[in-house]
């Protein structure tokens, strides 16, 4: 991957701040109309011990508070409706079930936070929740996320003129984004729309051009939005470019649509001088060989798939975007790092992430699916740049728990304790998953 596609600085992307820098109000939002009124109370504590040894009518007890009536009959139901699952899908015959689990502990930009996850791996909820419980040392975690621009690609080809073309094309920008401004209304009358253009020559030998429309898509995800400008736009493109039309989509690598989370944990609440520098060790080798960071971001994704696949995220989109991030600059490199930094209160661990999260609030699964909208109520209603920057934390919890188990007495003992629960009906006595031995 070229250079070229380096992430421009978030002062270089023409839309409005991003919401999501801002520290929340530690409220709970308002649920929408169709879900009742949520319960109206100061926001509960995500450090909930023992979570993990009660039942599960004990732990839904534990939620009923900050619920409406009809998400609390969602989660008593505890499955998606086939008549629901028919209008989401293709040849549907049923429902294929996942668990619904919390990480707890989260504390992020001051805010507490419980993270729904969907995931089948017990020690991947139980080892994010540890991390988050270790983060609070340190304040929890902070974070921000760029304005939600995706971008458009219209790809040219047979271009006899590659830089003369891109000269057109920069001097036809206001038309070209009022022309794909017409394309998304309602994008435009709630405050997003086009807002820059750029040209990439890719070959000039071959004439291959391709044109970038970055588009603020607001609290949506944005791939319609996106595809519906790169179609309308393509025509008037071709004929600046005097190019043949070729591909009119989306890249799922947004570069200006990055989420960043950081954490500062005080190195004797982490276990020891000796147990920092390992999780740094661990970090280096990561950053050298691209064989261990590949392994470094699994763990990365674990959490955030988990919540993306709860939250009725495109966590397909996620994966392709966080590995061709990692690899922008020609090699495989990891997304978080690990650094011990020294200040007056003592030693400090500290990680930081960065990564592309398209995340939306609104359509898809998130209009439709009554477990993904339990989900949403359960974290009150996040804006899209909030969201984004929860799942930023919980895959950097989670790489934490992660390399700090490596670094230590190896990952199998923990995961292999709570695989033989899955395994052995019954045996409840080796949990963890609120973060306690």
């Amino acid at each position: 991957m070229s250079a070229a596609l380096a992430a421009p600085s978030v002062s270089a992307a023409p839309a409005p701040a991003p919401t999501a820098t801002a520290t929340p109000a530690v409220t709970i939002a308002a649920a929408p109309a169709s879900l009742g009124a949520a319960p109206e109370q100061v926001a509960p504590t995500s450090r909930i011990a023992g979570f993990y040894r009660l039942s599960v009518d004990e732990r839904r007890a534990n939620l009923a508070s900050l619920l409406s009536v009809e998400a609390r009959a969602v989660l008593a139901r505890a499955g998606l409706p086939v008549e629901v699952a028919d209008r989401m899908s293709e040849n549907v015959v049923g429902c294929h079930g996942l668990p619904l689990s919390l990480a707890l502990n989260f504390l992020v930009n001051g805010r507490e936070t419980l993270v729904p996850m969907a995931i089948e791996e017990p020690s991947v909820v139980a080892a994010a929740s540890r991390a988050a419980l270790l983060a609070r040392a340190g304040g929890g975690f902070r974070g921000e996320a760029d304005p939600p621009i995706m971008t458009a690609q219209v790809q040219l080809d047979d271009v006899a003129d590659p830089v003369g073309a891109a000269a057109r094309v920069e001097a036809a920008r206001a038309e070209i984004l009022a022309l794909g401004d017409r394309a998304i209304p309602s994008m435009v009358a709630r405050g997003g729309g086009c807002r820059d253009v750029e040209t990439r020559v890719i070959d000039a030998d071959s004439g291959l051009v391709v044109v970038h429309i970055h588009v603020d898509v607001r609290e949506a995800m944005g791939a319609n939005v996106v595809d519906a400008v790169a179609e309308a736009t393509a025509p008037l493109l071709a004929g600046l470019a005097d190019g043949e039309i070729g591909l009119r989509i989306l890249t799922n690598l947004p570069l200006r649509r990055l989420a960043r989370a950081s954490v500062e944990i005080p190195v004797a609440a982490l276990g020891g001088p000796a147990v920092a520098a390992g999780v740094v060790r661990a970090s280096r080798f990561a950053e050298a060989d691209p064989m261990r960071a590949v392994t470094h971001n699994k763990g990365i994704m674990n959490g955030v798939d988990a919540a993306a696949v709860a939250l009725g995220q495109d966590w397909r989109a996620l994966e392709a975007g966080a590995h061709a991030y990692a690899a922008r600059d020609g090699v495989y490199r990891p997304l978080a790092t690990w650094r011990v930094a020294e200040s007056a209160g003592g030693a400090l661990l500290c990680g930081r992430i960065e990564m592309p999260l398209a995340v939306g609030t609104v359509g898809g699964a998130t209009q439709v699916h009554p477990g993904v909208r339990l989900a949403f109520e359960i974290m009150r209603w996040p804006r899209a740049g909030e969201l984004a920057v929860v799942m930023a934390a919980a895959g950097l919890a989670s790489n934490l728990a992660a390399l700090q188990a490596l670094a230590g007495e190896g990952i199998q003992r923990g995961h292999m304790r709570l695989h033989r629960r899955r395994c052995e009906p019954g045996d409840e006595t080796s949990g963890g998953g609120d973060g306690r031995r």
